[in-house]
């Protein structure tokens, strides 16, 4: 439920500033899911780092708003996750991985139809998983 305040010269309610910064946060979230899709979609290299860096750039801005909000008692954060549920989690994960990759070694898949070449080289990743150190 958002906060609203009683504006009693025109007996209308105005959101808080608490309740602009979260939509503002939400939005910030949203358009990180979408400029993700477009980058996972884009075929053109150029339009693809564009993506990422127009992905980098709202994920620093909305860890930032974050951070205020959080600093001035603005944002209450969900409880920690039990740490079984995320080696569950992480399994799952890795199970469905395992499942796809053997699914299209026992297919043999060659590009066709349903499936196409990667349009970005292999590459090895730069993260570690600290969950699984």
């Amino acid at each position: 439920m958002m906060n609203q305040q009683q504006n009693p010269s025109q007996g209308q309610q105005a959101l808080t500033e608490t309740d602009f910064l979260n939509v503002i946060l939400s939005d910030l979230k949203r358009t990180v899911g979408e400029y993700t899709t477009a980058t996972t979609e884009s075929a053109c290299p150029n339009v693809r780092r564009m993506f990422t860096d127009l992905t980098n750039s709202t994920l620093r801005l909305q860890g930032e708003l974050y951070q205020v909000m959080d600093q001035n008692q603005m944002y209450a954060a969900p409880a920690p996750a039990p740490r079984q549920l995320i080696d569950k989690e992480i399994q799952t994960a890795q199970q469905d991985h395992q499942q796809a990759h053997q699914l299209s070694q026992m297919n043999n898949m060659q590009p066709g139809a349903f499936s196409h070449q990667s349009n970005v080289e292999n590459h090895t990743t730069n993260v570690q998983n600290p969950y699984l150190t």
